[in-house]
């Protein structure tokens, strides 16, 4: 499983402005039918109102080039240039190893 975590910032709440499109307009429900979607998820940090972190997640890399050759990625792409967008992201690969008992301790089921 991949994990990619895309910070959109941009200014006057644009990012904010970019995330309700992508919802409203459909784009973000045709990625989650996407065969090896497994979230499409975003979030508002509370400490900075201009930007928005999606949270996306893959079974496996190929299911991430699937997606970036969709026609999707060409809006996705409009709209972020639509909002004047700045990026960062980051990419975590599962170990499959699972939580460690040491952490689990600290997690309230």
């Amino acid at each position: 499983m991949i994990t990619v975590n895309l910070y959109y910032t941009g200014r006057n709440g644009t990012a904010r402005a970019f995330a309700e499109e992508m919802v409203s307009g459909g784009i973000v429900a045709r990625i989650r039918a996407e065969d090896g979607n497994l979230r499409y998820d975003y979030f508002f940090p509370m400490d900075d109102p201009e930007t928005v972190l999606l949270i996306d997640q893959w079974r496996d890399q190929e299911a991430i080039d699937a997606h970036h050759a969709s026609p999707m990625m060409g809006q996705i792409a409009a709209l972020r240039e639509k909002y004047d967008l700045h990026m960062k992201v980051e990419r975590f690969v599962s170990d499959d190893a699972g939580l460690p008992e040491t952490d689990r301790k600290f997690i309230k089921p």
